[in-house]
């Protein structure tokens, strides 16, 4: 049996205080972190791998099923507001297509072409690298897009939360998180599903700030798409620049970002 399905530490839930059932989630929670430490050279060496083809026009692709596949499409849809990147630059497939994201779609992740097929109507090729992203390390939906990927000469990489899994064999840059039994037993939205989201935060993260999208430790080229973004901007400029709050806004809106607002300003 795969590590993340073997029984919970805890027994009785029923019967524990809402406290109890607090305390409980909490203590197997801090126990991610560490389990994702111990991954960091895997990470660093997907990442490496990552920046490598983004630097010569690829993409990133991610592909999985349920809670996995929802944190794929979460981390893409977050970088071009993010890293100002285009949408498209990282792109994220759930099995059972968008309506997916939201309810359950019955057996999507047990069809073992439908990955290849969602990933060609992406035009997807050898400058992109592909990551499958799986709890289990076994869901038909990202073992069969990650095989056929990899005979069409794709860089691969996964996530994945058990050891010696079919995915991460098939993972030219794999990265296990073996996150262990969870509190609910099988219940991988939890601390696989925590453990996968600290992963591709680093990803994409030291991905974009090695593509030069971050300046010192600031989102220099976030999308301005609401106040407090916006707000967020203003306040980049007036502290790089030492100006007051209206200067920083006329650059701003003119600028259409913070780092064109600093270029501008500085080539003055």
């Amino acid at each position: 049996m795969s590590t993340t399905e073997s029984p919970s530490h805890f027994n009785n839930l029923e019967t524990l205080s809402t406290r109890e059932l607090l305390a409980g989630i909490n203590s197997v929670d801090q126990t991610v972190p560490q389990v994702v430490a111990r991954a960091l050279p895997q990470i660093e060496a997907l990442v490496e791998a990552t920046v490598e083809r983004l630097q010569r026009g690829g993409r990133l692709f991610y592909i999985g099923a349920g809670t996995s596949g929802r944190l794929g499409v979460l981390d893409a849809s977050e970088c071009p507001p993010t890293f100002g990147v285009p949408q498209g630059l990282v792109i994220g497939l759930i099995a059972g297509g968008d309506t997916a994201i939201r309810q359950a779609v019955e057996n999507a992740e047990d069809d073992a072409q439908q990955a290849w097929r969602d990933l060609t109507a992406h035009n997807i090729n050898d400058d992109d690298m592909l990551v499958g992203i799986a709890a289990s390390g076994r869901t038909p939906y990202v073992i069969g897009g990650m095989a056929i990927a990899r005979r069409h000469g794709i860089a691969t990489g996964c996530i994945v939360c058990n050891p010696d899994s079919s995915v991460a064999a098939l993972a030219d840059f794999p990265v296990e998180v073996v996150t262990g039994p969870e509190f609910v037993t099988g219940s991988t939205r939890m601390k696989a599903g925590t453990a996968q989201k600290l992963v591709l935060n680093m990803l994409t993260t030291a991905t974009m700030i090695r593509l030069g999208k971050v300046k010192g430790n600031k989102m220099v080229d976030m999308q301005l798409s609401n106040l407090k973004l916006v707000d967020r901007g203003e306040r980049m400029i007036m502290e790089e620049l030492g100006i007051g709050q209206d200067k920083a806004a006329e650059l701003l809106k003119l600028h259409g970002s913070v780092r064109a607002a600093l270029a501008a300003y500085h080539g003055h």
